[in-house]
């Protein structure tokens, strides 16, 4: 049998490189606390705009979202109008969901998907992938695009801004075409990769309700909003380095 490429050691010698180690973590830690507080200070925005979802019980407004609690966590999964089926990436992620569901609710959080995809392909796409969490269209809503998740034929002619920068289409699609990956992950949508990555964003867009006012809290997106994928955390804790190409769970595996 071959002799792994990896370092070895002795058990004295890994114990002193953990407990170097150890050090790093728990100011990673520290400062993962930090910024969790200064998240929580940054000034909130009043929505002034009326948007409505379709949903599993009809149109709702924004504040209905909320289903009686005070905050509202929702996650844009990338699934467009004319889109077969969501982003397996964030299909992937949205798996996490349901568990994590009584948790928030408990401490005063509602957690939903969007997309803006209609509804009925929606509700077809949560039976087909077993999800129990709300998840809501934004068919005929400018929700997405004021949240900057969506892009219009304009932005991609007069420019736009995703994670807080300006984004260049066609460098964009430059970059991704001939990426066996990303024709893969686009083919699983009913799409082509031009569309796939200059259409729909992956992002997460939070909301505070108070006195009948709600206001815009947060906004996090790729690769930002990774965190949220918990499986990613356990394989940073792993001894192999995870792969871009590695296979995702396809959509069109359930």
């Amino acid at each position: 049998m071959a002799a792994t490429k990896h370092k070895t050691g002795t058990r004295e010698e890994w114990l002193a490189a953990r407990r170097k180690l150890l050090e790093r973590e728990q100011e990673l830690s520290k400062q993962s606390g930090e910024l969790a507080k200064e998240r929580r200070k940054l000034p909130w925005v009043k929505i002034e705009k009326d948007y409505l979802f379709e949903t599993d019980e009809g149109v709702k407004t924004l504040q209905q979202l909320f289903d009686g609690r005070s905050q509202l966590l929702v996650y844009h999964l990338m699934f467009g109008p004319d889109w077969t089926a969501a982003c397996p990436g964030c299909s992937s992620l949205a798996d996490h969901f349901d568990g994590t569901l009584p948790h928030l609710n408990g401490r005063d959080a509602t957690l939903i998907g969007v997309s803006r995809a209609p509804i009925e392909k929606v509700q077809a796409y949560k039976e087909r992938m077993g999800w129990k969490f709300p998840y809501v269209s934004s068919f005929e809503s400018d929700f997405n695009f004021d949240f900057g998740v969506s892009f219009t034929e304009k932005d991609k002619q007069d420019g736009a801004e995703y994670n807080f920068e300006a984004i260049d289409f066609d460098k964009v699609v430059e970059e991704f075409s001939g990426s066996d990956f990303m024709e893969d992950a686009a083919a699983s949508c009913g799409i082509d990769v031009a569309e796939y990555v200059t259409t729909e964003g992956p992002g997460l867009s939070v909301f505070a309700l108070e006195d009948g006012v709600v206001y815009h809290t947060y906004s996090a997106y790729a690769p930002e909003a990774n965190f949220l994928v918990f499986y990613g955390q356990l394989l940073d804790r792993a001894p192999k380095e995870p792969s871009d190409d590695a296979p995702v769970r396809r959509n069109d595996e359930y």
